[in-house]
């Protein structure tokens, strides 16, 4: 099956969501005993994973609008997957010795919050200009 440009782009994205999620979880694992952790583990881990779980809703959207929506839920979500990675960034002490780099999961975060404000702004438009039609 030959793939067009936009079937690649939206599977490569896919895959790219999927192991964003992945690549959470598994410092998740490693996160130190307490309440304040549990709770930042569990919204972390929440919010990635609906990355790719309404990224992939939205790539099967029937209509703009309903792209749209989604969207705006996954840009939502990986803004708040970039929060959190912050605060734990901040309150996991950096000499614990089982402490991961966070630096690549807070780029890959801002990446993609930065990749779906654009596509938002552009289902955006499409949307506005079939209204002036």
């Amino acid at each position: 099956m030959k793939y067009t440009d936009r079937e690649r782009f939206i599977a490569d994205m896919k895959a790219r969501k999927k192991q964003f999620a992945i690549s959470i979880i598994l410092p998740c694992r490693k996160l130190p005993n307490g309440a304040e952790y549990d709770i930042i583990k569990g919204q972390l881990i929440r919010s990635s994973s609906s990355v790719a779980s309404y990224y992939r809703a939205a790539s099967r959207a029937i209509s703009t609008k309903m792209m749209y929506s989604k969207m705006k839920i996954v840009e939502e979500e990986a803004d708040e997957s970039q929060y959190w990675l912050e605060v734990l960034d901040e309150i996991w002490p950096k000499e614990e010795q089982n402490r991961i780099d966070l630096s690549p999961h807070m780029k890959e975060a801002g990446e993609l919050v930065s990749i779906f404000s654009s596509s938002v702004a552009t289902l955006h438009k499409r949307i506005n200009q079939s209204k002036l039609r």
